[in-house]
């Protein structure tokens, strides 16, 4: 039921947001550059490592010494939009027709983080990752990543179809307000080292 949901949800929604998509597409191309799209390993359901795909929102500059510049510097402000109005993840509607990800689950993080969490906060990887969850409508970026973990785990233990819908609803009021994109000192969550 939840694959057949997001299979219609997907498709609908990528017709809807068509020529956004390919407005976009010619907006990163001329303010950012090639590539387009940023794409990046990342663990999906019992962790099995699928590539991730998103809008490109930060250039490819590096210091003298060929280290790429810290994000702060390398996010320009056509992509600071982008990650405020969550537009970067449109590209993740594909990963939903592949199967990689559903519209709904704990966010897919890094697969450096795999070996760092807890037997609790692993659960999370019971359900495939989301595009959206129940910790970006509770706070998103804006609270830390053991709240992020215990609400992953909650919706993991919770979920059901009228709960995704709830989420999803929930998303775009998110969305259009642009609540807790970034947090307080960083422009993403900072660099997860595991849990006290």
């Amino acid at each position: 039921m939840k694959r057949l949901f997001d299979l219609i949800s997907s498709f609908i929604g990528l017709l809807f947001l068509l020529p956004v998509i390919v407005l976009i597409v010619l907006l990163v191309r001329l303010k950012i550059g090639s590539p387009i799209f940023f794409k990046q390993a990342r663990p999906g359901l019992n962790g099995e490592i699928f590539i991730m795909y998103k809008f490109r929102t930060m250039t490819n500059e590096c210091d003298k010494d060929g280290n790429l510049l810290i994000d702060e510097v390398r996010l320009t402000k056509f992509g600071k939009f982008l990650r405020s109005t969550s537009l970067d993840e449109l590209p993740g509607f594909w990963n939903v027709l592949k199967g990689d990800v559903s519209l709904v689950g704990p966010r897919p993080l890094l697969v450096e983080y795999l070996s760092l969490y807890t037997a609790k906060q692993a659960r999370r990887h019971e359900v495939k990752p989301g595009i959206t969850g129940w910790a970006q409508v509770n706070g998103r970026n804006a609270i830390s990543w053991d709240e992020k973990f215990e609400l992953d785990v909650w919706y993991v233990d919770n979920q059901s179809i009228w709960l995704d819908v709830k989420i999803l609803w929930l998303t775009v009021k998110k969305v259009i307000g642009r609540h807790g994109v970034t947090t307080q000192d960083n422009i993403s969550m900072p660099v997860f080292k595991g849990s006290e």
